[in-house]
């Protein structure tokens, strides 16, 4: 086998090993599945020890597959990292980069100001975004990189953390003209909550200047949705939590009124998620870009605002876990 082919088929077996999925391999690398499945067959060949394991239903890895593909995976990173430096020189960084985010208020909002700021830098760069809920599959769909405001569980992943958004307690003025206000976090208590997680109750830690109250809360109403339990809020039936920014237009409109605006709830984190530290030059270049603008949009979002609850969206040092 040709060196030029034996490291094209190692890119290919890459593809097909990280994805379990001969279709969206092909999918990925835009090529016919019958001669990526023929191609991956002749490597095996030549290698001379089975890879996969095929079945109808299933693709799997075998012993040798596994050992092989830590092997050369970081490898073929490289090799497509030096091959997209090498264009970004002649002309500029390029291709189709395909963000994944959360459907949040705040990533309508402001998130798509930043994306249209760096489009319009990088005209070799087509930037897609779909807003997926977590959790997302980087690999399986395909995404170079995610926005997310969880920590992805999965310890492969690398993670930085961009900025964190403050949250804060909120109440239509009905409800606390019917119910009263609370005045201290015990008194949250014996008034209606919209619980965020399924269940007819939670733990909620409120903090202020350094001290730390465990509350539990609990309500007739509970869902996932920061956006309908904002809507259920302003409905007056009860208290939301919500990221600051996220309520600004409710608070100036009268719609909404901050609860307890001396006590916060542990803020929101932003990450952008990757697979690997070694990224093309699109996904530098964006994650570069975005990680000084997105907490300096949000920070400027909150001081913007025309309330005295404005929240804070802080920036924090660029921190990578795996």
């Amino acid at each position: 086998m040709s060196q030029p082919q034996l490291l094209r088929d190692m890119a290919l077996f890459v593809e097909v090993a990280r994805r379990k999925s001969f279709s969206q391999a092909a999918a990925a690398l835009g090529m016919p599945i019958s001669s990526l499945s023929r191609r991956i067959t002749m490597f095996e060949s030549a290698v001379g020890l089975r890879l996969l394991d095929r079945t109808t239903r299933k693709l799997a890895l075998t012993s040798y597959g596994e050992a092989y593909l830590a092997q050369i995976s970081r490898l073929v990173d490289e090799a497509q990292r030096t091959f997209d430096d090498m264009t970004a020189v002649a002309k500029g960084p390029s291709g189709f980069l395909k963000i994944a985010a959360p459907p949040d208020f705040w990533v309508l909002r402001h998130l798509s100001g930043v994306i249209t700021e760096f489009s319009g830098r990088h005209e070799h760069i087509h930037v897609h975004v779909d807003l997926k809920p977590a959790p997302v599959d980087l690999v399986g769909d395909n995404y170079d990189l995610a926005v997310a405001i969880e920590e992805p569980r999965e310890t492969s992943l690398i993670v930085r953390k961009v900025a964190e958004v403050e949250n804060g307690m909120f109440a239509a003025p009905s409800y606390l003209a019917e119910r009263g206000e609370p005045t201290t976090p015990i008194d949250l208590e014996r008034h209606q909550v919209i619980v965020p997680t399924q269940g007819t109750s939670a733990l909620w830690s409120l903090s202020r200047s350094g001290e730390t109250v465990a509350i539990t809360v609990g309500g007739p109403i509970s869902c996932n949705s920061p956006s309908l339990a904002r809507r259920f809020a302003v409905a007056g039936q009860g208290i939301t939590t919500a990221n600051v920014i996220n309520v600004d237009d409710d608070l100036a409109g009268g719609r909404l009124r901050r609860v307890l605006p001396d006590w916060t709830l542990p803020a929101t984190p932003v990450y952008f998620v990757t697979t690997s530290r070694l990224l093309p030059a699109k996904s530098r270049s964006f994650i570069d870009f975005a990680t000084k603008r997105l907490a300096a949009v949000l920070a400027s979002a909150s001081r913007d605002s025309n309330h005295p609850a404005a929240g804070r969206a802080r920036p924090v040092e660029n921190v990578m876990t795996t």
